[in-house]
């Protein structure tokens, strides 16, 4: 999918990977983006930065665990651009801690980390099957394919929001839709600030032995991988060969992860 000329939505858009991702599509030649954050000053602050510029940069506030607010989203893309060609799905929030955790806890992890990805479907899809055309990037995480130690409800839901793209791909790829997973490790964003700010050793330990991007290097993943069409996008070089020595010995592996948890501790 060529990003230039293109009409792009990005959700959570405000901060991080996703106001990386709005400057580097901009730059790339999109002719509109909706950039919608939950934190409207923060999508308004991005879109500043192009004010005036070729490219039509837009902000609007949206809850990603609110479907409603989807729709009206999508809805409104869909009158000002008269349609979407990408849609970058971008949520995510980490909880320290595992089983013991209150429903609470897990229930708001699902609602962001999986039911945000449903909801950005279930309000384009239809329209981008109708017209023959379009393309989902969904954001998830390196913990989607491995796990993040120390941070049960990230991982179990990353893994599903994993599950969910590759359903995606599979369904709906004869109908002309295209499907962006982006599965990136740490990146210097608040999420992994605020991790090591409670005190999660695992967090702490995976930041300490791995590469730490900036969101723009994941950003500029992401567009090449958009243009090439890749289904999984991973910007950090070791995530693949990690993943691929899990499957091959998936006892060693956790062998390896109970070891490498044992020295965090």
């Amino acid at each position: 999918m060529d990003v230039k000329d293109s009409m792009v939505v990005v959700t959570g858009g405000g901060a991080g990977i996703g106001a990386a991702l709005v400057d580097l599509l901009v730059a790339g030649g999109a002719a509109a983006i909706l950039v919608s954050d939950r934190d409207l000053s923060a999508a308004e602050q991005v879109a500043a930065r192009h004010a005036g510029g070729a490219a039509r940069v837009i902000a609007r506030q949206a809850d990603m665990t609110s479907g409603e607010d989807i729709d009206r989203l999508v809805a409104f893309a869909e009158r000002t651009f008269g349609h979407i060609d990408i849609l970058c799905s971008n949520a995510g929030i980490m909880t320290t801690g595992g089983v013991e955790l209150p429903a609470g806890d897990w229930d708001r992890a699902w609602r962001i980390n999986l039911m945000a990805h449903v909801h950005a479907a279930r309000a384009a899809l239809p329209l981008m099957v109708r017209r023959g055309r379009g393309h989902f990037v969904n954001i998830v995480s390196a913990a989607g394919m491995l796990t993040a130690p120390g941070a049960g409800p990230y991982s179990v839901t990353k893994h599903a929001a994993v599950g969910l793209a590759e359903w995606m791909a599979i369904t709906y790829g004869d109908q002309g839709i295209g499907v962006s997973l982006v599965c990136p490790g740490a990146v210097q964003t608040g999420m992994l600030a605020a991790s090591l700010a409670d005190g999660n050793e695992g967090v702490r330990r995976v930041a300490a032995t791995s590469a730490v991007l900036d969101a723009v290097s994941v950003a500029r993943a992401i567009v090449e991988g958009v243009i090439a069409d890749r289904f999984l996008i991973t910007p950090h070089e070791d995530t693949l060969p990690n993943t691929q020595r899990k499957w091959n010995d998936p006892d060693r592996w956790i062998r390896g992860m109970r070891a490498f948890l044992r020295t965090a501790a």
